[in-house]
Protein backbone atom coordinates (compact mmCIF):
# COMPACT_ATOMS: atom_id res chain seq x y z
CA UNK A 1 0.00 0.00 0.00
CA UNK A 2 1.27 3.45 -0.83
CA UNK A 3 1.92 5.92 1.95
CA UNK A 4 2.88 9.10 0.09
CA UNK A 5 1.81 12.24 1.97
CA UNK A 6 -0.89 14.37 0.37
CA UNK A 7 -1.57 18.06 0.99
CA UNK A 8 -4.54 17.67 3.33
CA UNK A 9 -5.61 18.49 5.96
CA UNK A 10 -3.79 21.32 7.77
CA UNK A 11 -1.57 19.97 10.59
CA UNK A 12 -3.23 22.02 13.33
CA UNK A 13 -6.75 21.00 12.36
CA UNK A 14 -5.61 17.42 12.02
CA UNK A 15 -4.24 17.38 15.57
CA UNK A 16 -7.43 18.94 16.92
CA UNK A 17 -9.53 16.35 15.10
CA UNK A 18 -7.28 13.48 16.12
CA UNK A 19 -7.36 14.32 19.81
CA UNK A 20 -11.09 14.93 19.70
CA UNK A 21 -11.49 11.45 18.25
CA UNK A 22 -9.58 9.81 21.09
CA UNK A 23 -11.04 11.76 23.97
CA UNK A 24 -14.45 12.74 22.56
CA UNK A 25 -13.53 16.29 23.53
CA UNK A 26 -11.50 19.10 22.01
CA UNK A 27 -8.16 19.92 23.64
CA UNK A 28 -8.31 23.51 24.88
CA UNK A 29 -4.84 24.63 23.83
CA UNK A 30 -3.08 22.17 21.51
CA UNK A 31 -0.36 24.72 20.69
CA UNK A 32 0.94 24.50 24.25
CA UNK A 33 2.09 20.90 23.70
CA UNK A 34 5.90 20.72 23.49
CA UNK A 35 5.86 18.33 20.56
CA UNK A 36 6.40 18.73 16.82
CA UNK A 37 3.24 19.09 14.73
CA UNK A 38 2.88 16.02 12.54
CA UNK A 39 0.55 15.67 9.55
CA UNK A 40 -2.52 13.54 10.20
CA UNK A 41 -5.17 12.07 7.92
CA UNK A 42 -8.72 11.15 8.88
CA UNK A 43 -10.69 8.28 7.32
CA UNK A 44 -14.40 7.48 7.39
CA UNK A 45 -15.72 3.90 7.21
CA UNK A 46 -19.24 2.51 6.73
CA UNK A 47 -19.49 -0.87 8.44
CA UNK A 48 -22.02 -3.72 8.48
CA UNK A 49 -22.01 -6.48 11.05
CA UNK A 50 -23.95 -9.40 12.45
CA UNK A 51 -23.97 -8.59 16.16
CA UNK A 52 -25.02 -12.08 17.30
CA UNK A 53 -21.63 -13.10 18.69
CA UNK A 54 -20.45 -9.71 19.90
CA UNK A 55 -20.97 -7.69 23.07
CA UNK A 56 -21.93 -4.59 21.16
CA UNK A 57 -19.72 -2.07 19.40
CA UNK A 58 -17.81 -0.38 22.24
CA UNK A 59 -14.24 -1.54 22.91
CA UNK A 60 -13.55 -4.03 25.70
CA UNK A 61 -11.07 -6.87 25.75
CA UNK A 62 -13.38 -9.65 26.93
CA UNK A 63 -15.86 -10.63 25.66
CA UNK A 64 -15.06 -9.43 22.11
CA UNK A 65 -16.76 -6.39 20.63
CA UNK A 66 -16.98 -5.19 17.03
CA UNK A 67 -14.69 -2.23 17.71
CA UNK A 68 -12.12 -4.55 19.30
CA UNK A 69 -12.07 -6.82 16.23
CA UNK A 70 -11.73 -3.91 13.79
CA UNK A 71 -8.96 -2.31 15.83
CA UNK A 72 -6.95 -5.51 15.80
CA UNK A 73 -7.18 -5.55 12.00
CA UNK A 74 -6.19 -1.88 11.79
CA UNK A 75 -3.18 -2.46 14.04
CA UNK A 76 -1.92 -5.21 11.74
CA UNK A 77 -2.41 -3.15 8.60
CA UNK A 78 -1.27 0.31 9.76
CA UNK A 79 1.40 -0.89 12.24
CA UNK A 80 -0.02 1.70 14.67
CA UNK A 81 -1.23 1.28 18.25
CA UNK A 82 -4.94 1.75 18.90
CA UNK A 83 -4.31 5.04 20.74
CA UNK A 84 -2.63 6.36 17.61
CA UNK A 85 -5.43 5.72 15.12
CA UNK A 86 -8.24 6.49 17.61
CA UNK A 87 -11.16 4.54 16.11
CA UNK A 88 -14.52 6.14 17.02
CA UNK A 89 -17.96 4.75 16.16
CA UNK A 90 -21.14 6.73 15.59
CA UNK A 91 -23.36 4.45 17.67
CA UNK A 92 -22.51 2.23 20.62
CA UNK A 93 -24.82 -0.59 19.58
CA UNK A 94 -25.68 -3.00 22.38
CA UNK A 95 -24.92 -6.71 22.72
CA UNK A 96 -26.59 -8.69 19.94
CA UNK A 97 -27.67 -5.64 17.93
CA UNK A 98 -26.79 -5.59 14.21
CA UNK A 99 -25.72 -2.83 11.85
CA UNK A 100 -25.87 -2.18 8.14
CA UNK A 101 -24.71 1.44 8.26
CA UNK A 102 -22.51 1.93 11.31
CA UNK A 103 -20.06 4.80 10.69
CA UNK A 104 -16.61 5.11 12.24
CA UNK A 105 -13.52 7.23 11.74
CA UNK A 106 -9.83 6.80 12.46
CA UNK A 107 -6.64 8.75 11.82
CA UNK A 108 -3.18 7.91 10.48
CA UNK A 109 0.07 9.95 10.23
CA UNK A 110 0.27 9.00 6.53
CA UNK A 111 -2.03 8.90 3.54
CA UNK A 112 -2.73 6.21 0.95
CA UNK A 113 -2.32 6.28 -2.82
CA UNK A 114 -5.39 4.05 -3.09
CA UNK A 115 -8.03 3.08 -0.55
CA UNK A 116 -8.95 -0.08 -2.45
CA UNK A 117 -5.91 -1.89 -1.05
CA UNK A 118 -6.65 -0.80 2.52
CA UNK A 119 -10.30 -1.80 2.05
CA UNK A 120 -9.41 -5.25 0.73
CA UNK A 121 -6.84 -5.81 3.48
CA UNK A 122 -9.33 -4.94 6.22
CA UNK A 123 -12.05 -7.25 4.93
CA UNK A 124 -9.43 -9.94 4.39
CA UNK A 125 -8.58 -9.88 8.11
CA UNK A 126 -12.07 -9.36 9.53
CA UNK A 127 -14.40 -12.28 10.28
CA UNK A 128 -17.18 -12.85 7.75
CA UNK A 129 -19.78 -11.36 10.12
CA UNK A 130 -18.11 -7.93 9.93
CA UNK A 131 -17.65 -6.10 6.62
CA UNK A 132 -16.33 -2.64 5.80
CA UNK A 133 -18.66 -1.43 3.03
CA UNK A 134 -16.97 1.87 2.25
CA UNK A 135 -13.81 3.86 3.06
CA UNK A 136 -13.20 7.51 2.22
CA UNK A 137 -11.07 10.44 3.25
CA UNK A 138 -12.76 12.61 5.89
CA UNK A 139 -12.73 16.31 6.65
CA UNK A 140 -10.61 17.35 9.69
CA UNK A 141 -13.71 18.43 11.62
CA UNK A 142 -15.74 15.32 10.78
CA UNK A 143 -16.54 13.23 13.86
CA UNK A 144 -18.42 9.96 13.45
CA UNK A 145 -20.29 10.40 16.72
CA UNK A 146 -20.65 14.14 17.33
CA UNK A 147 -21.30 15.26 13.74
CA UNK A 148 -24.46 13.16 13.28
CA UNK A 149 -27.72 14.77 12.18
CA UNK A 150 -29.87 11.66 12.60
CA UNK A 151 -29.80 7.88 12.93
CA UNK A 152 -32.18 5.32 11.45
CA UNK A 153 -32.92 2.01 13.16
CA UNK A 154 -35.09 -0.85 11.92
CA UNK A 155 -36.68 -3.41 14.21
CA UNK A 156 -38.06 -6.54 12.55
CA UNK A 157 -40.87 -8.69 13.94
CA UNK A 158 -41.87 -11.97 12.32
CA UNK A 159 -45.60 -12.22 13.04
CA UNK A 160 -46.60 -15.79 12.26
CA UNK A 161 -47.34 -18.92 14.31
CA UNK A 162 -44.22 -20.60 12.88
CA UNK A 163 -40.88 -18.80 12.76
CA UNK A 164 -38.87 -18.65 9.53
CA UNK A 165 -35.63 -20.44 10.56
CA UNK A 166 -33.59 -18.46 8.02
CA UNK A 167 -34.46 -15.18 9.76
CA UNK A 168 -34.19 -16.32 13.36
CA UNK A 169 -30.94 -14.44 14.11
CA UNK A 170 -32.20 -11.10 12.82
CA UNK A 171 -35.94 -11.04 13.52
CA UNK A 172 -37.98 -11.16 16.72
CA UNK A 173 -40.69 -13.83 16.56
CA UNK A 174 -44.16 -12.93 17.80
CA UNK A 175 -46.56 -15.87 17.72
CA UNK A 176 -49.29 -13.51 18.97
CA UNK A 177 -51.26 -11.90 16.18
CA UNK A 178 -50.35 -8.21 16.11
CA UNK A 179 -52.71 -5.46 14.99
CA UNK A 180 -50.47 -3.35 12.74
CA UNK A 181 -53.09 -0.60 12.40
CA UNK A 182 -53.13 0.26 16.10
CA UNK A 183 -49.32 -0.02 16.24
CA UNK A 184 -49.11 2.62 13.49
CA UNK A 185 -51.50 4.84 15.43
CA UNK A 186 -49.44 4.47 18.61
CA UNK A 187 -46.11 5.06 16.83
CA UNK A 188 -47.26 8.53 15.74
CA UNK A 189 -47.24 9.64 19.39
CA UNK A 190 -43.46 9.17 19.49
CA UNK A 191 -42.87 11.64 16.64
CA UNK A 192 -41.67 15.05 17.78
CA UNK A 193 -39.45 16.38 20.55
CA UNK A 194 -39.99 14.62 23.88
CA UNK A 195 -38.33 13.74 27.15
CA UNK A 196 -37.70 9.98 26.77
CA UNK A 197 -36.62 9.31 30.37
CA UNK A 198 -39.32 6.64 30.68
CA UNK A 199 -37.73 4.72 27.79
CA UNK A 200 -34.11 4.77 28.96
CA UNK A 201 -32.49 1.85 30.75
CA UNK A 202 -29.96 2.80 33.41
CA UNK A 203 -26.44 2.97 32.01
CA UNK A 204 -23.07 4.03 33.39
CA UNK A 205 -21.53 4.40 29.93
CA UNK A 206 -21.80 8.18 29.56
CA UNK A 207 -23.20 9.38 32.84
CA UNK A 208 -26.57 11.06 32.60
CA UNK A 209 -27.48 11.77 28.96
CA UNK A 210 -29.87 14.50 27.87
CA UNK A 211 -33.26 12.71 27.83
CA UNK A 212 -34.80 15.12 25.32
CA UNK A 213 -34.63 13.68 21.80
CA UNK A 214 -36.47 14.37 18.56
CA UNK A 215 -38.10 11.58 16.57
CA UNK A 216 -38.52 12.57 12.92
CA UNK A 217 -40.53 9.54 11.84
CA UNK A 218 -41.71 6.20 13.21
CA UNK A 219 -43.23 3.92 10.57
CA UNK A 220 -44.70 0.44 10.87
CA UNK A 221 -44.29 -1.27 7.51
CA UNK A 222 -46.14 -4.51 6.69
CA UNK A 223 -44.31 -6.98 4.44
CA UNK A 224 -46.29 -10.18 4.58
CA UNK A 225 -45.56 -11.90 7.89
CA UNK A 226 -42.82 -9.37 8.58
CA UNK A 227 -43.47 -6.12 10.43
CA UNK A 228 -40.64 -3.62 10.05
CA UNK A 229 -40.58 -0.77 12.54
CA UNK A 230 -38.52 2.11 11.14
CA UNK A 231 -37.51 4.96 13.43
CA UNK A 232 -35.38 8.02 12.64
CA UNK A 233 -34.29 10.40 15.35
CA UNK A 234 -31.74 13.01 16.32
CA UNK A 235 -30.30 10.52 18.78
CA UNK A 236 -31.37 7.76 21.15
CA UNK A 237 -30.93 6.95 24.81
CA UNK A 238 -29.62 3.60 26.02
CA UNK A 239 -32.10 0.91 24.84
CA UNK A 240 -34.66 3.57 23.91
CA UNK A 241 -35.58 1.98 20.57
CA UNK A 242 -36.05 -1.49 22.06
CA UNK A 243 -38.24 -0.06 24.83
CA UNK A 244 -40.38 1.87 22.36
CA UNK A 245 -40.79 -1.29 20.28
CA UNK A 246 -41.73 -3.30 23.37
CA UNK A 247 -44.58 -0.90 24.15
CA UNK A 248 -45.79 -0.99 20.54
CA UNK A 249 -45.85 -4.80 20.67
CA UNK A 250 -48.17 -4.64 23.69
CA UNK A 251 -50.38 -2.22 21.77
CA UNK A 252 -50.29 -4.59 18.78
CA UNK A 253 -51.44 -7.44 21.01
CA UNK A 254 -54.32 -5.14 21.99
CA UNK A 255 -53.31 -5.42 25.63
CA UNK A 256 -52.95 -1.62 25.75
CA UNK A 257 -54.58 1.26 23.82
CA UNK A 258 -52.51 3.44 21.44
CA UNK A 259 -52.77 6.49 23.72
CA UNK A 260 -50.70 4.68 26.35
CA UNK A 261 -47.63 6.14 24.60
CA UNK A 262 -48.17 9.80 25.58
CA UNK A 263 -49.20 8.69 29.07
CA UNK A 264 -45.93 6.79 29.59
CA UNK A 265 -43.91 9.65 28.07
CA UNK A 266 -45.52 12.08 30.51
CA UNK A 267 -44.39 10.06 33.54
CA UNK A 268 -40.67 10.42 32.63
CA UNK A 269 -40.26 7.32 34.79
CA UNK A 270 -38.75 4.05 33.54
CA UNK A 271 -40.53 2.14 36.31
CA UNK A 272 -43.90 3.06 34.81
CA UNK A 273 -42.97 1.52 31.45
CA UNK A 274 -41.61 -1.58 33.21
CA UNK A 275 -45.08 -2.21 34.65
CA UNK A 276 -46.51 -2.84 31.19
CA UNK A 277 -43.61 -3.80 28.88
CA UNK A 278 -40.12 -5.27 28.98
CA UNK A 279 -37.36 -4.40 26.49
CA UNK A 280 -37.67 -6.08 23.10
CA UNK A 281 -34.81 -8.56 22.47
CA UNK A 282 -31.70 -7.15 20.74
CA UNK A 283 -31.49 -9.43 17.71
CA UNK A 284 -34.45 -7.76 15.95
CA UNK A 285 -32.70 -4.37 15.96
CA UNK A 286 -30.40 -3.05 13.22
CA UNK A 287 -28.67 0.32 12.82
CA UNK A 288 -29.45 1.08 9.18
CA UNK A 289 -27.77 4.43 8.61
CA UNK A 290 -26.14 7.42 10.26
CA UNK A 291 -26.77 10.74 8.52
CA UNK A 292 -24.53 13.81 8.30
CA UNK A 293 -24.57 17.14 6.47
CA UNK A 294 -23.44 16.68 2.88
CA UNK A 295 -20.62 19.20 3.32
CA UNK A 296 -18.96 17.02 5.97
CA UNK A 297 -19.10 13.98 3.69
CA UNK A 298 -17.13 15.63 0.90
CA UNK A 299 -13.60 14.09 0.82
CA UNK A 300 -10.79 16.62 1.39
CA UNK A 301 -8.89 18.02 -1.58
CA UNK A 302 -6.20 15.55 -2.64
CA UNK A 303 -7.82 12.62 -0.87
CA UNK A 304 -7.69 9.25 -2.69
CA UNK A 305 -10.87 8.08 -4.39
CA UNK A 306 -13.53 6.59 -2.11
CA UNK A 307 -13.41 2.79 -2.04
CA UNK A 308 -16.60 0.74 -2.30
CA UNK A 309 -14.66 -2.50 -2.73
CA UNK A 310 -13.28 -3.93 -5.92
CA UNK A 311 -13.93 -6.95 -8.11
CA UNK A 312 -11.29 -9.63 -8.55
CA UNK A 313 -9.75 -9.61 -12.00
CA UNK A 314 -9.80 -12.75 -14.15
CA UNK A 315 -6.51 -13.97 -15.58
CA UNK A 316 -6.27 -13.30 -19.33
CA UNK A 317 -4.25 -16.44 -20.05
CA UNK A 318 -5.84 -18.60 -22.72
CA UNK A 319 -7.64 -21.70 -21.51
CA UNK A 320 -7.50 -24.58 -23.98
CA UNK A 321 -10.78 -26.16 -25.05
CA UNK A 322 -11.04 -29.91 -25.56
Amino acid sequence: MGSSLLAYPSPLNAILASNASCQDSIIADPVSFAMPIQPSYKWRMVIAYDGTKYSGWQYQDKPPTVQCIIEKALMRITKLERKQFCLVGASRTDTGVHAWGQVAHFVTPFSYDSLDSLHAALNGLLPHGIRVREISGAQPDFHARFSTKSKIYHYKIYNDPVMDPFQRLFVYHSAYRLNAAVMKEAAKFFVGRHDFSAFENASSRDGKADPVKEIFRFDVVEMGALLQLEVEGSGFLYRQVRNMVALLVQVGRESLPPDVVPKILATQDRKELAKVALSAPPHGLCLMSVNYSQELLEPPLGSPVTSFGRYHTVSKCKIPYY
